[in-house]
C-alpha cells in the first residue's frame, strides 16, 4: 500500500486568504523554562491551509462542520489532471474524460507547481471552477471535490461556485497539495477537525493506493 499525504503543513509562514488573520503559534509552555512540558498555543481562521467548507460558510443555514457526512470523504476517488491556466469550464471538464462512477474528485492544475516551489505568498491569479464547472459537477453527481489552491472558486469571483457546489451538497476541499500526485484513482481520507458550529474546518487529507 502506497500512501501520500496531502495535506499542507500549517505554520506562520503559510499564505491565508487576504483580510483574515494569519496563522499564529505561540509556545506558552516550554520545558527549557522549567515547565514541566511544552504547549502551543494556536490560532487561525477555520478556512486554513488544507481545509473543507462546510455548507453554512456560503449558505448561512446552520450546516456547520460536525454535521457534514463523513462518509462524502473516506473512499474511492480521481484525481484529474486540468492543463488550463485559466479557471476550469465545463468544457475543461468534459475534455477530461472524468469516469462516469465518479463520486469523489480532486482537480491536479499548475496551482500545485506554487506549492512545490515553496511560494508562500498569497496568489490572486491561482486557477479555479467557474460557474459552469460547479453545475457539471452538480450533473455528474459529484459528493466531493478537492482543488489544490486555498479556494475552489476564482478570488475575483467566489461566490457562485461555492454556493452552486454547497446547495447542491457537494463537500469541498480547498489547499491540496497535489504537486506529488500522479492523475487516476485512489482511495481518499479527509478527516476535518470536529468544530462545533464552525463553518469550515481544517482537515488531514491523505490518499491511499
Amino acid at each position: 500500500m502506497e500512501l501520500y499525504d496531502i495535506s499542507l503543513t500549517l505554520s506562520e509562514y503559510l499564505p491565508t486568504w487576504p483580510g483574515d488573520p494569519t496563522i499564529k503559534l505561540n509556545r506558552i509552555s516550554k520545558i527549557q523554562d522549567g515547565e514541566m512540558a511544552n504547549v502551543t498555543q494556536f490560532s487561525a481562521t477555520v478556512h486554513v491551509g488544507t481545509h473543507i467548507d462546510a455548507p453554512d460558510h456560503f449558505l448561512d443555514n446552520g450546516d456547520s462542520v460536525e454535521d457534514i457526512p463523513l462518509e462524502y470523504l473516506v473512499g474511492p476517488v480521481q484525481v484529474v489532471l486540468i492543463p488550463t491556466l485559466s479557471h476550469i469550464t465545463e468544457d475543461d471538464l468534459k475534455a477530461a474524460s472524468i469516469p462516469a462512477d465518479t463520486t469523489r474528485i480532486l482537480f491536479k492544475t499548475a496551482n500545485s507547481d506554487i506549492w512545490a516551489a515553496g511560494i508562500m505568498e498569497f496568489k490572486e491569479d491561482y486557477i479555479g471552477l467557474n460557474s459552469s464547472a460547479a453545475k457539471y459537477l452538480v450533473e455528474l453527481g459529484i459528493k466531493a471535490v478537492g482543488v489544490d489552491y486555498l479556494s475552489v472558486a476564482p478570488f475575483s469571483d467566489p461566490g457562485p461556485t461555492h454556493m452552486t457546489l454547497l446547495e447542491n451538497n457537494i463537500l469541498i476541499i480547498e489547499g491540496l497539495d497535489l504537486s506529488r500526485i500522479e492523475p487516476g484513482e485512489y482511495t481518499l481520507l479527509c478527516l476535518p477537525l470536529k468544530i462545533k458550529n464552525a463553518d469550515g474546518a481544517p482537515a488531514r487529507v491523505l490518499l491511499m493506493r
